[in-house]
């Protein structure tokens, strides 16, 4: 059975997403130049957030989990894993991640794609201030 979680967050005209390792959607209403990693700020929901259900799965180390992001017509899909050390207990950002690090803000493992291969459209359009909806969808083994 699958689980989806839509997250809705707003661009930023700080918005570079360079970063070679993560990709990140913050709650905090604000972004510096430095977070090369951020996406979106002002997110509706937290890792803290989501439901037991949805972080159990994901807690499996075989589960696929999915993010598809959205924004200005434009669509980015970026594919990983889960890992049982997933706590989802973080009450600021998501992050997700091509390696296998996990901290309290991890969402996914090993991410086909961090902030610096995504779609330059999609990139500009958030740094225009576009609206971003993140779908995280987790597929148990």
């Amino acid at each position: 059975m699958t689980h989806d979680v839509v997250v809705t967050a707003q661009g930023h005209d700080n918005v570079t997403a360079r970063h070679a390792s993560t990709l990140e959607l913050t709650s905090d209403d604000f972004l510096t130049p430095a977070g090369d990693c951020i996406l979106g700020t002002e997110a509706d929901t937290v890792p803290a957030d989501l439901d037991d259900a949805f972080v159990a799965a994901c807690r499996d180390a075989d589960a696929a989990i999915t993010a598809t992001f959205e924004a200005d017509g434009r669509r980015v899909v970026v594919e990983g894993s889960g890992h049982p050390d997933l706590s989802f207990e973080n009450e600021r950002s998501h992050v997700l991640r091509t390696s296998d690090y996990v901290d309290d803000r991890t969402v996914m493992v090993g991410a086909d794609a961090a902030a610096g291969d995504l779609d330059r459209d999609l990139v500009a359009a958030l740094a225009a201030g576009a609206e971003l909806t993140m779908t995280l969808t987790v597929e148990p083994e």
